[in-house]
Formats: structure tokens, C-alpha cells, sequence
């Protein structure tokens, strides 16, 4: 009988890969998707919907963007996160792109709103975690602007 570990190496790997948003990037890339439903908002560069959220306070001036999503909150919401500076990809604003320390990695902001991915989007373009309300506040997609997207 033979033992086939080198693909269990590889289902392993394929794992890893799927819960890759979560995990840093280095220089990760901001860039604008659009929907018909929902118009132009932010993505990463793989085309994965990028949120704020409410209930964070956006940087403004000198004072740092403050992280309101805890525990269970982080679950739902994963934090996009860069291990070098921000890109601005495709007719994002390079201007708008910052960080804040967050659990000794660092968040990409855009305008000041830290941005998170929503684990219910499975592929590129899903963009179900828009005007959603969870953890108290509510969550939306961000537009090239950096302020909330309505549709």
C-alpha cells in the first residue's frame, strides 16, 4: 500500500492559501472594482471587496485611526493588512493610502478608514458584507473618494 503524503502536503498548502486575505501582504495593492449594483469601490489586487466599519474612528489630522473591531468582530471582518507601504493600483488615490499599528502588524487605511474583507465573500466581486450591521455599528464598501458607497 502506498502513502501518498506529498498530497496531503498539497491539500495542506491549498488551505493555507484559501485564508491568505487575512494574512499580510508585502506592499499590498488598493485599486478601484465596480459593480452595477453597488457603482466603483475598493479591492485588493485580486479583486476582493474591501469595508469600513462605523464604529472606527477614521485618522484624521494627527490623530491615528482607532480600531473598534475586537475578538469575534475579527473573525467576521479580517483586517487587510501590508508588510511594506500601500500600492494605489488601478484609479485608486495613492494620497489616501496610509496604516495603523494593529496587533503589531500593519492596517491599511484609505482616507483615514482602517479596511477589512468580510469572510462571506468567497470570490472576487462578492460584495455581501456591504450595509450590513454587526458588532454595533454599520459596515460598507469604500468608494475611490474614501467615504462609504450607498448602492
Amino acid at each position: 500500500m502506498k502513502s501518498y503524503p506529498s498530497v496531503l502536503a498539497v491539500l495542506g498548502g491549498l488551505l493555507l492559501l484559501a485564508a491568505a486575505p487575512a494574512l499580510a501582504q508585502d506592499a499590498a495593492t488598493v485599486k478601484v472594482a465596480e459593480s452595477a449594483e453597488h457603482g466603483k469601490y475598493l479591492a485588493d489586487a485580486d479583486g476582493r471587496s474591501l469595508y469600513l466599519f462605523e464604529s472606527d474612528t477614521r485618522a484624521e489630522g494627527d490623530a491615528k485611526a482607532q480600531i473598534s473591531c475586537k475578538d469575534k468582530c475579527l473573525e467576521r471582518w479580517p483586517p487587510f493588512y501590508s508588510e511594506g507601504e500601500p500600492q494605489a493600483g488601478d484609479m485608486a488615490d495613492a494620497a489616501k493610502l496610509g496604516t495603523v499599528e494593529h496587533d503589531g502588524k500593519m492596517m491599511v487605511t484609505y482616507n483615514g478608514w482602517p479596511l477589512y474583507y468580510f469572510v462571506d465573500d468567497k470570490a472576487p466581486g462578492d460584495t455581501k458584507g456591504h450595509d450590513i450591521e454587526e458588532f454595533g455599528a454599520e459596515w460598507y464598501l469604500v468608494t475611490p473618494e474614501g467615504e462609504k458607497a450607498e448602492g
